[in-house]
């Protein structure tokens, strides 16, 4: 019963986490049923899109510094809609005035709201990193991932040798979180292929009510191929390590930089007070 307790906590706080990304799905469920005659769709999304950012920050549930992260993200996935629209690997078909050489500008708010989750669930189950690369690694490994989004259409896909980097790179690194006054970890490796894997999911309820739409859902929507678990992934991680990377500058976060005594861990398990809890 604690476990399942555990379990809903956890669940309940993740749901928190993804309140921006929740309107986002709601908003593209509502607006293809409700339609205004004065405002194309792609710009309603947009206008709701920044209600819901303005919101946020006026309540308190996200911090001028984690808006910051939030708006370089949506930057970051702007210019990367651009390039691909721009290459044919998805399009935006409806009609729209805030579109930028095809683009609704709405697009970057997809992914701002990852970088949202992960800011809001970092606070909430009060994150820390164990045995974290250094800098000079991470900075490197990130770019190089965001990089290959765009010149994989010119030269080599190295996606799959950058997925086995960073398993070198982070095969010993823990994320360290508490759920209900308990600390556990996971080896965030296991982290990023989880998110990457539920992303997925939301990109086929995304493409169901036509936020985009793939080539081969021109004429009939149809499952998003299994093999963009691989592109998401690789996503995360950039998202994952661009987060990470800023709080470490900002010092706000303590990251937990000796982590030996994890080393041996098993996942999963407690961590209460320093002592091992299976």
């Amino acid at each position: 019963m604690r476990a399942l307790r555990q379990l809903v906590r956890f669940g309940w706080e993740q749901a928190l986490a993804c309140l921006f990304p929740v309107v986002i799905f709601a908003s593209l469920a509502i607006t293809q049923i409700i339609s205004l005659p004065f405002l194309p769709r792609y710009d309603l999304l947009l206008l709701i899109c920044l209600l819901m950012q303005w919101g946020m920050v006026r309540s308190g549930l996200e911090t001028r510094d984690e808006l910051k992260v939030i708006t370089l993200f949506h930057l970051i996935g702007l210019a990367l809609e651009l390039f691909k629209v721009h290459m044919g690997s998805w399009s935006y078909p409806e009609e729209g005035y805030f579109k930028i050489l095809g683009v609704p500008l709405y697009s970057g708010f997809m992914y701002a709201s990852v970088a949202s989750y992960l800011c809001q669930a970092w606070r909430r189950l009060k994150v820390n990193l164990v045995k974290w690369p250094p800098f000079l690694v991470v900075v490197p490994l990130a770019a190089a991932i965001y990089l290959n989004f765009f010149t994989h259409h010119y030269w080599i896909d190295i996606r799959w040798w950058l997925s086995a980097l960073v398993m070198i790179v982070f095969w010993k690194s823990w994320v360290e979180y508490e759920v209900g006054g308990t600390r556990y970890t996971m080896p965030i490796a296991l982290s990023f292929v989880l998110i990457g894997f539920f992303i997925w999911i939301a990109e086929n309820i995304a493409t169901f009510f036509g936020a985009w739409e793939y080539p081969n859902q021109t004429e009939a929507w149809s499952l998003v191929h299994l093999g963009k678990v691989s592109s998401w992934l690789l996503l995360v991680i950039v998202s994952f390590l661009i987060v990470a990377t800023l709080k470490q500058v900002k010092g706000k976060p303590s990251t937990r930089v000796d982590g030996s005594q994890y080393g041996k861990m098993k996942f999963p398990m407690e961590v209460n007070e320093g002592k091992k809890v299976t």
